[in-house]
């Protein structure tokens, strides 16, 4: 995607909160949400975010300050996903991003400006749906950082596995109990070796971990039998999300002998509201990192732009509120600070590596980066690395210690990217909370009646 006028950071908007040097949505972001008025029994539909506001693209729409494609793309978000939005193509999703920022920009005609702020909703006043119909969930493992901390954690002859620095690892996920943020998520009974006994038992896992990661929200799609080369892998993303991969350690450390995650992954995974379009992120572009010396790579996997520009500077944070820090109107505590731009492979690599034995994408797939860890102690994106599982407590200003996460506790994920000569840009909040486990030895009765009281 070019830099062109709708990165100017001098641009500012007659949204006044959007003017704010620490707001999420400048005029230089506009990022896509799916959205509805408060409570209420409206349909759901396709938003951009200004300040503290969203812009309903239907009534926009249907104010006739758009024309041509912008129009077209804009109708296309009245739908209660952005399903259509995406499937109208790179084109129109740019015509769209300009027509917003003339409309929204502070030198608009005052006739225009009048028109358009029947159009802003508050933010506090709106309820959120998944922003996109997914049909396919594929998550990545693609953080060497993330990779090595987890090894060691196994033991001191712990070597990383040959193929990491060859391909983007990954295993396809379950898309059906993805949910969107403010998500409460029920902690997952699964089988677990216990440790007395050395046999399996079933019960509720005891090492709930919450995992940092973006989501890749593909936006056109590819025929199935034909690869997509890298060079064009990027046309094929719409833009990206703060994603949680809800993990249960102890079920996964048993089930992963000898193959991949099952019901130790399945059980949720948190999205932010927020999709940041591709083309805002444009200016943050960086060069490819290679931290941890490896082969070359292979010819489908590599190109210049790749090298030069494939990374992205996307500054992630962690924080943690646990019950008791809530009752006591403590606020929430940082517990984690990284970086996109560590991660091993690039979000072109993986689109690219995806498709290379045939898979097609779909409209609305969406791929998760996988763990994204730093080099350093308190970057790593999982409370497994942070606490060293379990064996080095993570201490917490309310006094309190976790190992891994506890029923009550809420996660919650920040990212945003700042270069100097660029605006601000954020990509909102992605919020979860856990939830005890069901009592499997109550009635279903029982439990809707102690779930009713509570």
């Amino acid at each position: 995607m070019p830099i062109d006028f709708t990165h100017n950071a001098a641009a500012a908007s007659w949204v006044l909160s959007a003017n704010k040097p620490d707001t999420d949505f400048p005029l230089q972001n506009l990022p896509y949400c799916v959205f509805r008025r408060g409570n209420t029994g409206d349909p759901f539909r396709g938003g951009v975010g200004i300040g503290e506001y969203i812009v309903d693209l239907s009534v926009l729409q249907e104010s006739g300050l758009l024309d041509g494609l912008a129009a077209q793309a804009a109708a296309a978000c009245s739908q209660p996903s952005l399903n259509d939005l995406l499937a109208l193509g790179p084109t129109a999703w740019q015509a769209l991003r300009h027509a917003l920022f003339n409309v929204l920009h502070s030198e608009a005609p005052s006739a225009s400006v009048t028109a358009a702020r029947d159009c802003l909703v508050r933010q506090d006043d709106a309820a959120y749906d998944l922003p996109i119909r997914i049909g396919n969930y594929t998550d990545y493992f693609t953080s060497i950082h993330h990779a090595i901390n987890g090894g060691r954690l196994l033991g001191p002859d712990y070597k990383l596995a040959r193929s990491f620095q060859w391909l983007p690892m990954a295993y396809h996920g379950r898309a059906s109990s993805i949910g969107v943020a403010g998500q409460e998520v029920r902690r997952p009974h699964g089988q677990v070796l216990d440790s007395h006994s050395n046999t399996p038992v079933f019960r509720p896992t005891r090492r709930l971990d919450f995992e940092l990661e973006l989501g890749i929200v593909i936006g056109t799609g590819s025929s199935l039998g034909e690869p997509v080369g890298i060079s064009a892998a990027e046309d094929h993303v719409f833009g990206l999300c703060l994603l949680n991969d809800w993990s249960a350690r102890d079920i996964q450390a048993w089930e992963m002998t000898p193959l991949g995650p099952f019901q130790s992954k399945n059980f949720a995974t948190t999205i932010a509201p927020w999709i940041v379009t591709l083309d805002a992120l444009a200016p943050f572009r960086s060069p490819l990192e290679r931290v941890v010396e490896g082969p070359d790579l292979l010819p489908y996997l590599d190109s210049e732009h790749v090298r030069i520009n494939g990374a992205l500077d996307i500054h992630l944070e962690i924080s943690l509120e646990t019950a008791a820090m809530r009752a006591g109107r403590l606020p929430p505590e940082v517990i984690s600070r990284t970086n996109f731009v560590h991660q091993y492979w690039t979000v072109g690599q993986m689109v690219t590596h995806h498709t290379a034995g045939g898979c097609n994408l779909q409209i609305g797939d969406l791929l998760g980066t996988g763990t994204i860890s730093g080099p350093h102690p308190r970057s790593a994106g999982a409370m497994i690395e942070l606490s060293s599982a379990g064996q080095q407590p993570l201490r917490i200003t309310s006094q309190e210690e976790r190992s891994f996460l506890e029923d009550g506790d809420r996660v919650i994920l920040n990212g945003w990217c700042e270069r100097a000569g660029s605006r601000r840009i954020g990509f909102g909040v992605n919020d979860g909370t856990v939830l005890p486990p069901v009592d499997l030895g109550a009635s279903a009765q029982e439990r809707d009646n102690r779930e009713a009281h509570t």
